[in-house]
């Protein structure tokens, strides 16, 4: 499986919105340099408050182009970085991927997927109702959470877009993400 980098996003203050740049440096157990979000423990405000002494399973935020196609045509307006997310991708099933999968990006970069991004009520502020856009249902009723995944970053490198990203599943049995 391989897919590709359509943006890349950085922002160093706590923002939703993270602006598109040429190309962003990621830090082997810290995530993407220069964005509020690195580090090895929590950077997210919310966390940070429960527990600051936590690892930080959400160094990196990927979203899928295909999100964006989606809500387009339902009404939303979203461009890359929007939605607080370091790289856009297209080509790659970000929700299906098991956690412990393996992104290796560009020529050295490699992120470990640890999880479902939790969207939250800030999405609204980018534009009403964007939120609920962002959820939906199984054929069971279980809820689905298209905001993007989360992940760290076990080998460093430059990431740009047009990117390659290619996919290493984890061993098997994979365990379906949860929200981290």
């Amino acid at each position: 499986m391989q897919g590709t980098v359509v943006a890349v996003s950085v922002s160093s203050s706590h923002t939703m919105r993270k602006e598109n740049t040429s190309a962003i440096a990621l830090l082997a157990g810290l995530g993407v340099a220069d964005d509020a979000h690195m580090g090895a423990t929590v950077q997210h405000r919310s966390r940070v408050a429960r527990d600051p002494s936590q690892p930080n399973l959400r160094q990196v935020h990927l979203i899928h182009a295909e999100l964006m196609d989606e809500l387009e045509a339902r009404g939303f307006t979203v461009a890359p970085g929007r939605m607080g997310e370091n790289i856009t991708t297209r080509g790659v099933e970000l929700l299906a991927l098991p956690a412990g999968t393996n992104l290796h990006i560009g020529d050295s970069a490699i992120i470990e997927v640890t999880g479902l991004r939790n969207p939250c009520t800030q999405l609204d502020g980018i534009q009403p109702g964007l939120m609920q856009a962002v959820l939906g249902r199984d054929a069971d009723g279980n809820l689905i959470r298209k905001a993007g995944i989360m992940g760290i970053v076990l080998q460093g490198g430059e990431v740009k877009p047009n990117d390659s990203i290619r996919i290493v599943l984890p061993p098997e049995p994979h365990s379906p993400l949860k929200p981290v």
